[in-house]
Parts: structure tokens; sequence; C-alpha cells
């Protein structure tokens, strides 16, 4: 009984390294085109639909995109300095209210989609990085590619995920920490807070 026993032990400690090893070759340049195909193809096929209830593209960036953000990251890369000075219950408000704007945002992009084609530039990293930037370029008919390039980094379940987004080489992150800074300073951290929620509902 104890040498089955022990036979199993072993079967189960390989089969769990072989799963975090499938995680650990994740190609994050795929988890961003597929998560973009994913994403756009609902987007199209269900066209009219979006158009009559455009609340319900929420549902597909909650459900596709949302998982391959990391939020809480994220927000600590906004706030800087002012994230340790935050309470706890002031970081997560900030964090779900942070994370409510980016879907909003994210969301009314997908209702503006019209067919712009998606190039991904060929990846270069080390097999041993944990952190890596995946470039693409939108490209429109008559205009000039738009960069939007995709910061992420390998999270210790062995997922890429995305802290950071820069649009035409202007960082979201940078961008949001230089206005909320100045909004902190002057409303402090509070009043921010108050500030987003206010903006949220009045978008909604």
């Amino acid at each position: 009984m104890s040498k089955v026993r022990a036979l199993l032990g072993a079967l189960l400690m390989f089969i769990a390294a072989f799963v975090m090893s499938a995680q650990v070759r994740e190609d994050p340049l795929e988890v961003v085109r597929s998560t973009a195909d994913q994403v756009l193809e609902r987007v199209v096929s269900q066209r009219a639909e979006l158009e009559a209830a455009p609340r319900k593209v929420y549902e597909l960036v909650n459900q596709i995109v949302l998982p391959r953000f990391d939020f809480t990251y994220m927000s600590r890369l906004v706030l800087g300095r002012y994230w340790q000075r935050a309470s706890t219950t002031q970081q997560q408000e900030f964090t779900t209210e942070f994370r409510e704007l980016l879907v909003r945002t994210y969301a009314t992009a997908l209702l503006n989609y019209s067919g712009q084609e998606i190039v991904y530039l060929p990846l270069r990293m080390n097999a041993d990085e944990t952190t890596v930037k995946v470039n693409t370029r939108v490209q429109a008919s008559g205009a000039p590619p738009i960069p939007i390039d995709y910061s992420l980094y390998l999270s210790s379940s062995g997922r890429w995920l995305v802290y950071d987004v820069a649009i035409d080489n202007i960082s979201l992150v940078s961008q949001y920490r230089n206005s909320y800074a100045t909004q902190i300073k002057r409303f402090k951290m509070d009043g921010l807070i108050d500030n987003m929620k206010k903006l949220n509902r009045k978008d909604g």
C-alpha cells in the first residue's frame, strides 16, 4: 500500500510539474493576438446586437479582455509613491474605479471598430525573460499605422498579464500617473477617488 501511495504521489508531482511547465511556455505574442482575435470576432458577429444595446460590449470586455490584465499592479504603477501612502480601503477603491474606467474606454474603442487591420511585429525575447513588450500596428485604410504596444509580465501562475499599454508611444500608466498626481495634490486621495466614481457613473 505504501508503494502505491508513493507511486501516486510521484505521479501527481509529475503532472503538476508538467502543467506548470506548460504554463511557463505560454507565448505572450499569442496571448495578445488570441485575445484581440476573440473579442473582435465577437464584436463583428454581434454588431447589430451591440448597436442596439451598447452596454453589452462590457460583457465581452469582462469575459475576454480583463482576465489578461493585472489591474492591481497597474494601479500601483499609476499611483506610484501615493500607493504606499493610501489606506487599504483607498487602494481597493482606486483599483475598482480605475478598472471601471479602462473597461469603459476599451468598450468605446470596440464599438468604434470598423475592420482595421492589426499587424503583430515579431517578438524578440530570451527564454528566461519575465517581462516583454508585444508591438502591434493598427492599420486603417488611407491613414498611417498607429503603434499599440502591450507590456506584459510573467505571473507566478505562469500566465502573461498586461500591466501597461502604449498608444502611439504614449504610455497609459505614465499618462494617468501624471494626471492623478496632480489631482491628488489638489483633492487628496479621497477626492481623486470621488472624482473617478462620478466620471464612471456619468459615463454609465
